[in-house]
Order: C-alpha cells, then sequence, then structure tokens
C-alpha cells in the first residue's frame, strides 16, 4: 500500500488520534488535522463530517464510515470503540475524525477511555466547533460586552422514549447564550421551558442549518416562536439553536447603547 512519507511521524504505529473535522468546510479544518489526515493509515468517520473534508485524505488511506444521526446510527458506540482498539492493535496509525470539535458532544471520553484501558496511546485535535461557526455565518457574536457574559452548550440529544433531561431553571438564570446542539425535534419543549423559567419570550434566536456548508440555512427569530421556525427544518438536516441577546439581528446596535451609557462612545 502506498504511504504518504511527509506526515507518518504525526502519528506513531498502535496510536489513536481523535480529530475534530470542524462543522463541514474544510477550509475551517485546523492544519493539525489535516496533516493528521495524510499521515493515518485508516480514518473511522462519523456522518457530519463534511464531504470536502474527506476529500482531502489520500486515496490509498482505509476510510471507514461509523456515523451515527438522529434516528439512523449505523454503528453502536461500544463497535466504534472496538474498531478503533483492533486497528490500534494492529498497528495502523489511526484516526477518529468527528464532526466540530471532539470535546463537546462527541463522546471522545468513551472512546478514549476504552483505547487507555488497553494500552492504547491516544490524543486529541481540536476543531472548530458548530456555535462558533454559525455565529461567524451571520457576523454574530456569541458574547457582547456589557450584555452576554457567559455561554453555554447543551444537547438536546437523547435516547428514544425518554424524556429531555434540561435543568431549564438554571439555563434560564444563567442568561447569556445558550447553544443547544441536536435541537430541532425538542425546539418546542425548549421554548415552553426556557420561557416557564423565566427567559424572556422575545429574547432573539437562531436556527442554524447545515453550518458552513453551501445549504447553509440560517434562520432568525424570538424565542416564543422557535417551533414555527424549525417547521422548515428536515428531521435529517444537522440543526443548531443559538438563543440570546448577542444572536439578535440588532445586536449591534445593543453593543452601541452600552458602549454609549457606559464608556462614553
Amino acid at each position: 500500500m502506498p504511504q504518504n512519507d511527509r506526515t507518518p511521524e504525526l502519528i506513531a504505529p498502535g496510536e489513536v488520534w481523535l480529530v475534530g473535522a470542524g462543522p463541514g468546510d474544510p477550509d475551517l479544518l485546523t492544519r493539525k488535522a489535516e496533516r493528521l489526515l495524510q499521515a493515518a493509515n485508516v480514518v473511522f468517520y462519523d456522518a457530519l463530517v463534511g464531504p470536502g473534508v474527506l476529500d482531502l485524505i489520500p486515496a490509498w488511506t482505509e476510510l471507514v464510515g461509523v456515523g451515527k444521526r438522529s434516528g439512523r446510527h449505523s454503528k453502536a458506540q461500544g463497535s466504534i470503540n472496538d474498531l478503533l482498539l483492533a486497528a490500534a492493535l494492529a498497528g495502523k496509525r489511526v484516526v477518529r475524525l468527528k464532526g466540530g470539535d471532539p470535546s463537546v458532544f462527541g463522546r471522545s471520553a468513551e472512546e478514549m477511555d476504552h483505547l487507555a484501558a488497553a494500552g492504547v496511546p491516544v490524543r486529541m485535535c481540536p476543531g472548530v466547533t458548530t456555535a462558533s461557526a454559525a455565529a461567524a455565518s451571520a457576523n454574530a457574536s456569541l458574547t457582547l460586552r456589557g450584555v452576554t457574559r457567559s455561554i453555554t452548550l447543551v444537547t438536546a440529544h437523547f435516547r428514544a422514549g425518554e424524556a429531555l433531561d434540561l435543568d431549564w431553571d438554571a439555563l434560564s438564570r444563567a442568561g447569556g447564550t445558550l447553544g443547544v446542539y441536536m435541537g430541532r425535534a425538542a425546539a418546542g419543549e425548549i421554548a415552553r421551558g426556557l420561557i416557564a423559567a423565566g427567559r424572556d419570550p422575545d429574547t432573539p434566536v437562531m436556527v442554524a442549518v447545515d453550518v458552513s456548508l453551501p445549504g447553509e440555512r440560517l434562520i432568525r427569530g424570538r424565542l416564543s416562536a422557535l417551533p414555527f421556525l424549525v417547521a422548515a427544518v428536515s428531521d435529517g438536516d444537522p440543526t443548531l439553536l443559538l438563543i440570546g441577546e448577542a444572536v439578535g439581528a440588532r445586536q449591534h446596535d445593543v453593543a452601541g447603547r452600552y458602549l454609549r451609557n457606559h464608556v462614553g462612545a
């Protein structure tokens, strides 16, 4: 099998790297992540990894799809853990390629623990998480001086038949910007829970679909209308919800008022 001899030193035989692929646009991939993809013998990749990112992987590299998407789980997590371990024990240079950042709802701890328990060296390369990419696409900010001092990231993904288990009171008290990953199906419950806990129904929201990809959609509105905003989004479309003043359409006016009132700008 041909080998790329420019970067193999990045991954030792029998070593596993958990690599963040970013939100989908290959231009948002880190330089280190690209070098790791060039060095790997085998890449286990998620369904949410953008096709442009996969195109950067050399033709001689073994590609194994292990993606999990809502309602269409192709591999159980235990099976993925075992596949990674088997490849490492066979002496391969292994990359586990995950959408976004591996440490943000990526189940990285489960995979790292499984590999470490068998004595397999495992390392992590961060990636751009979808919340940051969505804000950039919208020319928005996740924080806003004097208005939004915190960011809270949660996931609305839960097992079939289980209730959504989020602390609405705590999320409402936190204020700031709330990013909800995999939140399309639970949008109505999220809006009701936050409003009932005291969040203003007029809080700006943004529904971000296929972030950074050619079909990207950014839908703006208010928290009270969130269930209607997601109505046009298909079940299979990767969707992030951003909630808070900082992502509002008039955020620059808000910032300007703060600076004039508090800084004398």
